[in-house]
């Protein structure tokens, strides 16, 4: 049936599901929603949030009182935030402008209190609340989203390692995906599916959103002939004649409430309205049951880029680099980036597995744990098969990357004794102990390991996780040396 969304009329078919988050198992979330990747609406997860309780009265569904928004003014004035004037479009997007905290919210109240409609419908996006105030607790992640390596891994790594690439813009921008959004009744977000192909989790702490979503199988029908441009906003007239095949998409529809969390997977094209004064925060993620999107996307992304630019490789003298270069502007990283994160979450979840496969040597031991850590390390197995036939990694090329890409995924001693990476093994570890056993016991574990060892988990005084690792493979010369080290952990019958 024909639907009114927002304005304009689309084919909604369905409703997107409503399900208690405090009654749902994360096994079950799993296999009802992220693995097959459907979204779902989750409900009674953030009753507990200091954000619901600081940042608008409870029983205000309409959106923040003005003394609520002054106390976020207050009490974080940062100096430049990003914010999206949603009645200009800028290409694919809309204008953004940079303003400080104080201005954003003086513009806000001050439109409010005039009754003002003919100003700029301004939305504050992408504010990088937790890197700027890291003190201040606004959230508990909830167990459902806790498996997110992209955060973890940006706590820890940089995600750009090449100087050419790397600039002050980029390591900001890349700090991490963790967001506040804020915005008045109309503001709203073209339609786009998420950075990287990730999942996102967005919540709600007041006021409402109207949600329209299109599953990937029909993604195809919002380009145009040339799969280049695509619809910017379904509100608006789209043309037969640009996008042929726009009027066949069937969509689903949610109108998110106050205190809801709605999980967007990975591929979904969604336009998202404000329907009131709106506060949400907002996650992208992905973990071993959606990389394959992540490298999809990027291999894609790279065989435009490189078509792009097929007419110098005569007279270009990297022309690969110079393909990974406009990759990583283009998308937020290339192939380089991406091997190094694959191959120390590898690297990790090797570690974690030697541990918890050794009863004796170890604080934990979990068969939905191990199941986890195999899952995850065949995940990465099968998309570094997938870049082992790429132009980019054969020898010419290899010889030709930075120092600082090489370095950082060839000498798995040097990796294993980073700090950067006994960090990111921390978190990990963290992480899946608040999924399967509870944040309490998450706490004694790291305060039983004293000395040192790339497990929180362990509790082996002479534990040789590092010698049994580089007993398989002791260096990673590109995709290939990896495959060979997670098939030779997963066939070691030691394990």
């Amino acid at each position: 049936m024909d639907r009114t969304a927002g304005g304009g009329r689309v084919k909604v078919v369905g409703q997107v599901e409503r399900v208690d988050g405090a009654t749902l198992s994360y096994g079950e979330f799993v296999d009802r929603f992220m693995r097959p990747n459907r979204p779902v609406v989750l409900t009674g997860l953030t009753s507990s949030w200091r954000a619901c309780r600081d940042w608008t009265l409870a029983a205000d569904r309409r959106g923040p009182h003005p003394e609520y928004l002054e106390f976020l003014a207050r009490s974080f004035p940062s100096p430049l935030v990003q914010v999206a004037d949603c009645s200009s479009r800028e290409f694919s997007d809309q204008k953004r402008l940079e303003m400080t905290m104080r201005e954003f919210v003086d513009h806000w109240v001050g439109n409010s209190s005039n009754g003002d409609s003919e100003g700029p419908l301004l939305y504050l996006k992408d504010w990088h609340f937790v890197k700027e105030y890291p003190a201040y607790v606004a959230y508990t992640t909830p167990k459902f989203f806790a498996d997110d390596w992209l955060n973890m891994y940006l706590d820890s790594h940089p995600i750009h390692r090449d100087s050419d690439i790397a600039n002050h813009k980029n390591e900001i921008n890349c700090a991490d995906y963790r967001f506040v959004y804020m915005g008045s009744k109309g503001t709203w977000t073209p339609l786009h599916a998420d950075v990287f192909r990730s999942y996102s989790w967005s919540a709600n702490v007041c006021g409402r959103k109207l949600w329209l979503f299109l599953p990937p199988s029909q993604s195809h029908c919002i380009f145009d002939r040339n799969l280049r441009s695509s619809v910017y906003n379904i509100n608006d007239e789209v043309s037969e004649k640009q996008f042929p095949e726009f009027n066949n998409t069937e969509w689903l529809e949610c109108t998110q409430e106050q205190d809801e969390i709605i999980f967007v997977p990975s591929g979904w094209y969604h336009q998202v309205h404000n329907l009131d004064d709106t506060i949400s925060i907002n996650h992208n993620w992905f973990n071993g049951y959606n990389l394959h999107w992540v490298w999809n996307l990027l291999h894609e992304d790279y065989k435009v880029a490189k078509d792009y630019i097929e007419d110098i490789r005569d007279i270009c003298d990297d022309f690969e680099g110079l393909c990974q270069r406009n990759l990583a502007a283009n998308t937020g990283m290339n192939f380089y980036d991406f091997f190094v994160f694959i191959t120390r979450f590898a690297l990790a979840n090797i570690v974690e597995l030697y541990h918890i496969q050794k009863p004796k040597e170890t604080a934990l031991n979990s068969t939905e744990t191990t199941n986890h850590f195999v899952y995850n390390l065949m995940s990465i197995r099968n998309v570094a098969s997938k870049m082992t036939s790429t132009e980019a990694f054969n020898t010419e090329n290899i010889c030709n990357i930075s120092e600082e890409n090489q370095s950082a995924f060839s000498d798995i001693i040097k990796i294993l004794e980073e700090e950067s990476f006994r960090r990111l093994s921390v978190a990990m570890s963290k992480a899946y102990d608040h999924i399967y056993r509870g944040q309490r016991n998450c706490l004694k574990m790291r305060d039983s390991n004293q000395k040192g060892c790339l497990s929180m988990t362990c509790v082996k005084s002479d534990c040789d996780v590092v010698g049994h690792i580089t007993s398989f493979v002791r260096e990673i010369h590109g995709p290939a040396d990896l495959v060979i080290l997670i098939d030779s952990t997963l066939s070691d019958g030691k394990l």
